[in-house]
């Protein structure tokens, strides 16, 4: 029984140091694209970049709150891919370039964001 106990704290701890560098990643993912001249469509309708992310990060705080983001991947996942209300994708559409799935978008940024480190 000590064992497992020592293994379920020892898990617990590694979730929770990951959850600075989760934050710091996900902070950079929406400054990229509050940065980045794009527009967000949601629903249907396209957003400004800043607009788009005051809404990711509502729906980040939401679920931080329920203990669902541990990474970026989750925030990407459950809070930048799609609308919870209609389950449609959302999209991102830069200037001079095709218009993709914000979840390629924000994988892309992600993967900018690790290289530089």
């Amino acid at each position: 029984m000590k064992k497992w106990t020592g293994i379920v704290m020892a898990l617990v701890a590694l979730s929770m140091a990951a959850a600075p560098a989760a934050n710091t990643e996900i902070d950079q993912l929406l400054q990229s694209l509050k940065t980045s001249g794009c527009k967000f469509q949601r629903n249907g309708t396209w957003y400004d970049a800043t607009k788009a992310t005051d809404h990711l990060g509502t729906k980040r705080d939401y679920l931080q709150k329920k203990d669902k983001i541990h990474s970026a991947e989750d925030f990407i996942r459950l809070a930048a891919t799609e609308s919870s209300m209609t389950g449609k994708p959302y999209r991102v559409a830069c200037p001079d370039k095709p218009e993709v799935d914000s979840k390629v978008w924000l994988e892309a940024q992600l993967k900018r964001i690790r290289a530089k480190k």
